[in-house]
């Protein structure tokens, strides 16, 4: 197969454990290491050999690292450490031109995939409407929001799209709707011992930003229930473009995901566009890119020829 693609990861939440799982499905790649914040000793990769190192010593890997797949935090880490591991690194979700390195930035599924279906139906059909809709979902900065609720022990939220206002697009009506009309809430929460359920609910249904502009439901069960039921991050949506062509003819485009794990799933995106990033590097391309930038056949292992024979 030729030389692999030299991978490594900086940090290990949910996307990181995805990312070194997408790694191994892609014989092309391989993992260099782990890189770390937290004592390297406490984190346990899903492969025993895989080495974890601590994060400020990354630079001793430079000349050993194709591609470094960012996988901190989007609120705080990814701002601060995007920009300092793209000066040293070819990096996916950062950039840096003036280091002689490839960026490629906003990589996921929205942005990202869905951003590339908004673009393609656009672009084909110049007159209409895009809408996007997303879950049903486990959405983490709205859980978080519900946990930092007083007399909140632990709780999740769904993002779930309203199936009437779906249909309405798919039947090329383009609707303007409302924030309400395009998707509701769903809470499911565990209440600190004493707590007040009335007094909950009504400071996550009013919380602004998060569940005010939105038709929410709260529902409360107990902490084994929570365990059992909610503790996997399923997510997903649809991309739908609908427009006229010639004499008033209806068109609709329709993208649509349904994932068992948002994590896992935007691992293997990352994985799809740090081979696209060694390949660019290779090429002598330097700077940011976004995936509007990406021609497709840059994301597959296959060689062109293959490309054409199997998919064209």
């Amino acid at each position: 197969m030729g030389t692999k693609i030299r991978l490594g990861i900086a940090g290990y939440g949910n996307l990181g454990r995805g990312v070194e799982a997408a790694i191994a499905q892609n014989p092309d790649t391989e993992l260099v290491g782990i890189f770390t914040r937290r004592d390297p000793e406490s984190v346990r990769p899903l492969s025993a050999d895989v080495g974890v190192h601590p994060l400020d010593g990354i630079d001793a890997f430079a000349d050993r690292i194709d591609v470094l797949v960012l996988c901190g935090g989007s609120k705080s880490d990814l701002p601060e450490q995007g920009p300092a591991l793209a000066a040293r690194f070819n990096t996916v979700d950062s950039a840096a031109r003036a280091a002689g390195k490839t960026s490629i930035i906003a990589v996921g599924w929205d942005p990202g995939l869905f951003s590339l279906a908004r673009l393609y139906g656009e672009s084909v059909l110049a007159q209409g409407a895009t809408y996007t809709f997303w879950g049903r979902g486990l959405s983490q900065g709205h859980s978080d929001a519900i946990r930092r609720v007083p007399g909140v022990r632990a709780g999740v939220q769904y993002t779930v799209p309203v199936p009437e206002a779906i249909e309405r697009v798919r039947r090329g009506e383009n609707p303007s709707l409302s924030t309400r009309e395009k998707h509701t809430r769903e809470c499911w929460v565990v209440l600190e011992e004493g707590a007040d359920p009335r007094a909950v609910e009504q400071a996550i249904r009013t919380m602004p930003d998060y569940f005010a502009d939105y038709d929410t439901t709260v529902h409360f069960i107990d902490e084994a229930t929570l365990r059992r039921e909610h503790a996997a991050m399923p997510h997903g949506g649809f991309v739908i473009r609908t427009g006229t062509t010639g004499e008033r003819t209806s068109q609709t485009v329709e993208f649509s995901l349904k994932l068992d794990s948002n994590p896992e799933f935007t691992a293997s995106v990352l994985v799809a566009y740090a081979r696209a990033a060694a390949r660019l590097s290779k090429r002598g391309e330097t700077g940011a890119r976004t995936v509007f930038d990406i021609a497709p056949a840059l994301l597959s292992p296959k060689s062109a020829a293959a490309l054409r024979a199997e998919f064209l």
